[in-house]
């Protein structure tokens, strides 16, 4: 069994407190994503995983073992680096080998498993080569290939594709997703790029400031996000979130905000009528909004009259940056829309799929 646990772990640097009483499971040949903003504990979570920072509170288990006072080398398990973490001198062989000529195993081992696993991340013909003489992806795969080779509990991975450019990131998440398919080890992965977590991650944990807002699966964060800090940090582009109430209108509840007053479906008006009377945030994705033109009516749609500022397209979609009065609206519309700067648009908002949050506590209804 790989899995790890930590229990009300904590860590502080003097008086600031970089990870606040967390409680956090990754299951046996799971693979669970840390997510967040720069600075909100997810790499210090991980480092204290590793051993490589002490937690000032809780419980960490790797299986059954508790391993708080285990020595970095002793947790069986393996990290790889944003910066790779090469040794320059050596060459591609003796970088995968290193780990295992340290534990003594025999020569014909060490061969065998360094060239298994150079066949499997496709790094075979660089063996001679020292880390200088490599592009980006081809370090970065020497570095998860000498994590490999040790056959560890665990990996532990820390923004390993920050360094990468676009189109090498893309493939290189292909690659570790059918790396983690043939591996079947536990992996906890710290990353700020969202798009990395939902791609990857069998769970994702939502980190800042320390603690965790939501742990869920991709789609389960995506779809009901717990407060308004998951809400606007899972989705590109973010989540519109407007200041509104909600008002009886016919005898049904409505979202009313400035220059808005939108119908809540039937099928919510229970759901929500627990929030009439607070000051609520109201939020909507940008793809759940519609050129009228291309989209028609449709139960739960409501329409709202909206001046468009900016229009960007992006080749299988286009991005709209409008505004009804003062309120901002970023809508994701089809690429064949005629939609121009300056002009004024029926956008459609599927209520079907609105969200409403507390103002104050910003969690979710």
């Amino acid at each position: 069994m790989a899995e790890i646990r930590l229990v009300g772990v904590t860590k502080k640097f003097g008086e600031n407190t970089a990870v606040d009483h967390i409680d956090l499971t990754a299951r046996d040949k799971e693979f669970v994503v840390l997510v967040g903003p720069s600075g909100c504990g997810k790499t210090t979570t991980l480092r204290i995983i590793a051993g490589l920072e002490e937690a000032t509170e809780g419980e960490i288990y790797i299986g059954e073992r508790r391993v708080d006072d285990v020595p970095p080398k002793d947790r069986d398990i393996a990290m790889v680096f944003q910066n790779y973490a090469l040794y320059p001198h050596m060459s591609v062989y003796k970088n995968l080998a290193f780990g295992l000529k340290q534990r003594k195993l025999p020569k014909s081992d060490i061969n065998v498993r360094v060239n298994d696993v150079a066949k499997m991340l496709g790094i075979g013909e660089l063996l001679k080569r020292k880390p200088k003489e490599l592009s980006g992806g081809q370090r970065q795969r020497v570095a998860m290939g000498r994590a490999i080779v040790r056959k560890p509990l665990a990996f532990l991975f820390d923004e390993p594709l920050s360094n990468l450019d676009a189109k090498l990131r893309v493939q290189m998440r292909v690659e570790l997703g059918r790396l983690h398919q043939q591996l079947q080890t536990t992996i906890i992965y710290v990353t700020h790029d969202q798009i990395e977590a939902m791609t990857l991650a069998d769970r994702i944990v939502i980190m800042n400031e320390g603690a965790i807002m939501q742990i869920g699966s991709p789609m389960a964060v995506y779809e009901k996000p717990d407060n308004l800090f998951v809400a606007g940090f899972i989705g590109s582009p973010a989540m519109n979130c407007l200041k509104v109430n909600l008002i009886d209108q016919d005898g049904a509840l409505a979202v009313s905000g400035e220059n808005l007053i939108l119908k809540v479906p039937d099928h919510l008006q229970k759901r929500f009528s627990s929030a009439k009377g607070r000051d609520l945030t109201f939020g909507i994705r940008p793809e759940d909004i519609y050129d009228q033109a291309l989209k028609g009516s449709f139960p739960g749609g409501e329409t709202l009259k909206a001046n468009i500022e900016v229009v960007e397209p992006i080749g299988s979609e286009v991005i709209l940056l409008a505004k009804c009065g003062s309120t901002e609206i970023t809508a994701r519309v089809r690429p064949e829309t005629q939609v121009k700067p300056q002009m004024s648009v029926d956008l459609i908002f599927d209520m079907n799929r609105m969200h409403l949050f507390d103002a104050d506590t910003q969690q979710a209804y």
